[in-house]
């Protein structure tokens, strides 16, 4: 139900390592769906939604990177004014802490997609389809 599994890999912050982690992926066919980068001075994390998640998390590993799969939800929200506040507002209400979160416009205007990540996943989840909002599976997402 819902699951989308997202890549994080964990690099130093110097030229060259999105290089690297992309030219590894390419070159074992897996389509990158979304990327966001968060770097500090010394280290940085790519995190990335993949066509296959498993194969890539394999790819990576084998070539000696730092990488961890963990789920994610990918929220399915109406691409207008207030979209991203109602899922906050849903969310907040049923005391769920957004850790991490990053999102992409598929149709401007209509559709876009938020990516969160929370402790209590299955509440999130449950709290969500409650409420009727739509939550992607890996198969919508390879869609797109």
């Amino acid at each position: 139900m819902s699951k989308v599994q997202q890549i994080s890999v964990f690099a130093q912050n110097k030229p060259g390592k999105i290089k690297r982690v992309t030219d590894i992926l390419s070159r074992n066919s897996i389509n990158i769906r979304a990327i966001t980068i968060a770097s500090g001075d010394e280290y940085g994390v790519i995190k990335l939604l993949v066509d296959d998640p498993g194969k890539a998390y394999q790819a990576l590993a084998e070539k000696g990177l730092s990488v961890a799969l963990n789920e994610v939800l990918a929220i399915k929200m109406e691409d207008k004014p207030g979209g991203l506040h109602r899922i906050m507002e849903i969310l907040t209400e049923n005391n769920i802490n957004v850790e991490d979160a990053y999102g992409f416009v598929i149709k401007s205007g209509k559709i876009a997609v938020l990516v969160v990540n929370v402790k209590d996943i299955k509440k999130a989840k449950e709290v969500l389809l409650f409420k009727r909002i739509h939550l992607l599976e890996e198969k919508d997402l390879y869609q797109l």
